[in-house]
């Protein structure tokens, strides 16, 4: 069986969060992590690849308007590997700066049950950080979440369906969607 394209996905797929909402948010979660981090040495902002990369870039261009400074870093792990389910999580890449002391942002697209971000925030603990906050684009709203994890900073809900656009992804495609869809339930 072939695999199925955007193109016959998304004229029937629902739109959850347009551009300007996403923004919006942003512009939101901007102003609070701000206010957050302060007069602090700059946090250093790890950007989980590849979903997180759209809404990492917008936050840390909204942070830097204003006026907080970021230290850079990225990682890629993965339990999906262009799958619909997780399955054991995949280092694809560390980050090369050292977290011991640090107070770290990780910037990720979604909040779904949480597997992947809770393995990644206790990585960054087991490796020293002083302090690990999560900033997500979108949290997925059901009761499956894992215990022990919840995005200290959430630009806005999506149903529990299967989502995609600004940075997630549909079969690895529509990640540059600027807007939020869900297939039709």
């Amino acid at each position: 069986m072939s695999p199925v394209r955007l193109g016959e996905v998304l004229p029937d797929a629902e739109l959850i969060h347009d551009r300007a909402t996403l923004e919006q948010a942003i512009q939101r979660l901007a102003d609070e992590i701000r206010g957050d981090y302060e007069g602090d040495m700059p946090p250093l902002f790890l950007t989980v690849m590849h979903g997180g990369m759209p809404f990492a870039s917008q936050l840390a261009f909204a942070l830097g308007e204003r006026g907080l400074d970021l230290e850079f870093d990225y990682l890629h792990a993965t339990r999906y590997r262009g799958n619909t389910s997780g399955a054991r999580l995949a280092w694809l890449h560390r980050p090369a700066t050292s977290l011991r002391g640090r107070r770290v942002l990780l910037a990720d697209d979604i909040l779904d049950e949480g597997h992947t971000l809770l393995a990644i925030k206790r990585w960054c603990e087991d490796e020293g950080a002083a302090d690990v906050r999560t900033a997500v684009l979108a949290v997925k709203i059901h009761d499956r979440c894992v215990e022990g994890i919840e995005a200290e900073y959430v630009g806005v809900e999506v149903p529990d369906r299967y989502v995609f656009g600004y940075g997630m992804d549909f079969q690895e495609q529509g990640r540059n969607l600027p807007a939020i869809y869900a297939l039709k339930a």
